[in-house]
């Protein structure tokens, strides 16, 4: 099917049965070389979003990529009226869209990078962690993985703990956290950034945080700090600072969104081989920052996809 990005873009529908909210789909989004390459990616993407980073698919395409995206489930492409947006009550319930959207892409190509961004660099983790020793993908690129609330440790302990009580007895409850909508806000150009995307599938307000997710993305955590043990290269790259959005913050050269200290010293638990680089004036999607900051970010990954990955 063609895609809303244009007729470069091809969209195939993943079904994925039921759940209790009625049927489940994921979307992958094609965009092929000509000829097609050999190496592809596969892109996920964060809470509250969706693939619309068509300078992204540029980018890996120059670099000699065949370049893939999923929506996940109840998101963006895949949210269907029926659902509740972003919501899962376990991060695994989105492996089987990983393993089938991995499994088109092996049956065409021999070398696969997998690029996750935010929740979906944390969720791209736990698969890669599951599926080791199986040379499913043979590289892992990291944009600001969600690792860590960004909170102090003795609210981290607390909504942790709120976060399982109120999953067992009330998991749709909507919690007073979410993301400021004043990044999305830097972001869209109808409020003066430099990017257009779907104002309903990524509300600069957000969707609702809900007490179940909140649970699944503490036992992700969890799981991480516990170590995963990665078997390919894993590069990660965060802003070189955060900022906390208020009223007289500058947030147009900074994480706001994620503690990048909290990042970085999570990234241990990934595997043994690990590069982390900081990106000066970085925005949270690090893509998404100005252009001669995105441009370092590509240099830097152009420079790490040769030294560690199959040509």
């Amino acid at each position: 099917m063609a895609d809303v990005l244009g007729p470069d873009y091809e969209t195939t529908e993943i079904p994925l049965g039921t759940d209790d909210e009625g049927e489940v789909l994921a979307t992958l989004v094609t965009r092929r070389a000509d000829p097609p390459r050999r190496r592809a990616v596969l892109y996920v993407h964060g809470f509250v979003d969706y693939f619309f980073q068509s300078h992204l698919a540029d980018f890996y395409l120059a670099q000699g990529f065949d370049f893939y995206a999923l929506d996940l489930r109840k998101y963006g492409r895949s949210l269907r009226p029926h659902q509740t947006p972003n919501f899962v009550t376990d991060l695994t319930e989105y492996f089987p869209e990983i393993d089938e959207a991995v499994r088109i892409i092996r049956a065409e190509h021999d070398v696969v990078l997998l690029n996750g961004h935010s929740t979906g660099g944390l969720v791209a983790s736990l698969w890669a962690g599951r599926v080791r020793g199986r040379g499913l993908v043979q590289g892992l690129f990291l944009n600001s993985p969600f690792f860590e609330l960004p909170e102090a440790a003795f609210k981290r302990v607390a909504a942790g703990a709120l976060a399982g009580v109120l999953r067992r007895a009330r998991p749709m409850a909507e919690l007073p956290a979410g993301v400021s909508p004043a990044y999305a806000q830097s972001l869209h150009h109808t409020f003066g950034g430099e990017w257009d995307f779907d104002l309903t599938w990524k509300p600069v307000e957000g969707f609702p945080v809900r007490t179940a997710w909140l649970a699944a993305i503490h036992r992700g955590q969890r799981h991480l700090r516990a170590g995963l043990d990665i078997d390919v290269p894993v590069l990660v790259m965060i802003s070189a600072k955060s900022v906390k959005p208020g009223k007289n913050t500058d947030i147009g050269q900074a994480d706001a969104v994620l503690n990048v200290t909290d990042i970085a010293r999570r990234c241990v638990g990934l595997g043994p081989h690990l590069t982390l680089i900081r990106i000066d004036g970085g925005l949270h999607d690090l893509v998404l920052s100005p252009r001669p900051v995105r441009e370092h970010v590509f240099t830097e990954l152009t420079r790490w996809l040769k030294a560690y990955l199959p040509s």
